[in-house]
């Protein structure tokens, strides 16, 4: 657990860059919502990969409304099935207010992790959630995109290995992109505030 903290705080300082393009992006009003110095342009962008179905996806086709994404595995014994409720809790309260959220689990595991069994493991979280997959290469550049890190830890049993991966969720808007990022540290009342700060500010 350790190593993944260490991973996600290695991460939130790389995210530190180029706050600026997002505040202008989005203009003014937003100092409120208690961004983070998110680096705009530089984090998110497109991606193509496999939904539930095995059917190909993009961006643009997930991210239709406030989206709360996530990078994971369904293996993982910790931080992701605590994060994914977090995440879908969160939307529930966003629904009390009248916004519409996802929550998206993209799989940083594609070698045991199916569609079929992505689709089911965010289903089993929320009915709106999305589980992602695909091949190597194309989790390998959603991840890119997205500023993460995942590597296999090959120490233990081959069949129940664990990944080591970045522990954020990453807010994305469509339209505007990725604007931005919650620690495990932040809960669902916490999540939903700022997302709907970020929702009402632009």
């Amino acid at each position: 657990m350790s190593k993944k903290l260490a991973i996600a705080a290695a991460t939130v300082v790389g995210l530190g860059i180029g706050g600026t393009i997002a505040m202008t992006q989005l203009g003014g009003g937003i100092e409120e919502c208690g961004a983070t110095a998110v680096a705009g342009g530089d984090i998110g962008g497109s991606f193509e990969l496999l939904d539930k179905n095995g059917e190909l996806v993009t961006d643009k086709d997930i991210i239709t409304e406030p989206t709360l994404i996530y990078f994971g595995f369904t293996f993982c014994p910790d931080f992701c099935p605590v994060d994914m409720a977090r995440n879908s809790q969160a939307v529930d309260l966003l629904a009390e207010q009248g916004i519409e959220a996802t929550p998206v689990f993209i799989s940083i595991d594609p070698e045991r992790d199916t569609p079929e069994i992505v689709g089911d493991y965010a289903y089993n979280f929320h009915d709106k959630a999305i589980g992602l997959t695909g091949s190597a290469e194309q989790v390998d550049a959603a991840s890119k995109a997205y500023r993460t890190f995942y590597q296999k830890d090959s120490s233990g049993d081959p069949d129940y290995y664990l990944m080591q991966h970045t522990t954020l969720t990453y807010l994305t808007l469509p339209e505007i992109g990725f604007v931005e990022f919650f620690r495990n540290t932040n809960t669902a009342e916490e999540v939903a505030e700022t997302v709907s700060c970020f929702v009402n500010a632009t």
